[in-house]
């Protein structure tokens, strides 16, 4: 079976510093077992599969699978995933895309060269306990005096924040992996302006616990969970830009803006692989 396969580079404007995604096309027909061996053989933080929606407003479902295990929901695999659906002749049934996964239906929505997702509802808020922080900052290698807040803002990924003093102190995390095994936890802290420059307003890192432990260069789930903290407690604006990936040799630029209740994450989508996948 040979399907339509894409890589494209999300959140990033500049060429391969931003978080690949593999696209397999037309993938209806794959068992649970294929996809699953298909994105723990392409060892990319995340595969997607185009499908068929079976929703009546979707305009096509997806599928997302990490190299260990399948998400309900994910960002940067929601904006690449628009983006080839798009780029192979989808034309959406309403003025925005509609994307059907797990997490339900995630609307899409153009803006000059960006794509964004509506940030869908987080399934844990709230803060963080002390014995769940703990565990947090060893894994992070933090003392609590290092940290100004911690809240869940789990929207599938099963994310827990950590809120730091600086964009210095954010890219200065050096995890323990080991301690790390099971969570799955974002830093955030915010640009200096003088110091660091107008060209974000916030960094943000990503450590996954699974396996080895990783570092996700940029991620769009994170950033939805951590703009709908920061904009609902008065600690962002309404519109700001998430610089990540600094640390991986990434320049990874998020997009946030609030408009009519929700909140949209957005960045750049570009193609760097077209082909054909042989399963």
């Amino acid at each position: 079976m040979d399907l339509t396969f894409r890589q494209v580079d999300v959140f990033s404007a500049e060429p391969f510093r931003g978080n690949p995604l593999a696209v397999i096309v037309g993938a209806d027909e794959l068992s649970d077992a294929q996809m699953a061996q298909v994105a723990n053989w392409t060892n990319l933080s995340e595969t997607t599969f185009l499908l068929k929606p079976t929703h009546p407003d979707a305009d096509y479902r997806v599928r997302i699978f990490t190299p260990q295990s399948e998400l309900p929901f994910a960002g940067h695999p929601t904006l690449g995933t628009a983006f080839v659906w798009q780029s192979l002749g989808g034309t959406p049934k309403s003025d925005g895309i509609i994307q059907e996964c797990g997490a339900g239906l995630i609307p899409v929505s153009c803006q000059a060269d960006l794509l964004f997702f509506a940030a869908p509802p987080r399934r844990l808020t709230g803060p963080v306990g002390q014995n769940d922080l703990a565990r947090a900052l060893t894994g992070l290698r933090l003392a609590s005096e290092d940290v100004l807040d911690a809240q869940w803002a789990d929207n599938g990924p099963g994310w827990m924040v950590l809120r730091l003093r600086s964009r210095r102190d954010v890219l200065a995390v050096q995890p323990d992996w080991q301690a790390l095994k099971g969570q799955s936890l974002g830093v955030v802290g915010a640009w200096d302006s003088v110091r660091d420059g107008t060209g974000a307003q916030f960094e943000v890192r990503a450590f996954v616990g699974g396996g080895q432990g990783s570092e996700d260069p940029v991620t769009g789930s994170l950033n939805a969970g951590i703009a709908q903290w920061l904009i609902e407690s008065g600690i962002a604006p309404a519109k700001y830009v998430a610089s990540q990936g600094a640390v991986l040799g990434r320049a990874g630029r998020i997009f946030v803006e609030k408009d009519s209740g929700d909140i949209w994450i957005g960045g750049n989508v570009v193609a760097r692989i077209a082909g054909t996948i042989t399963l």
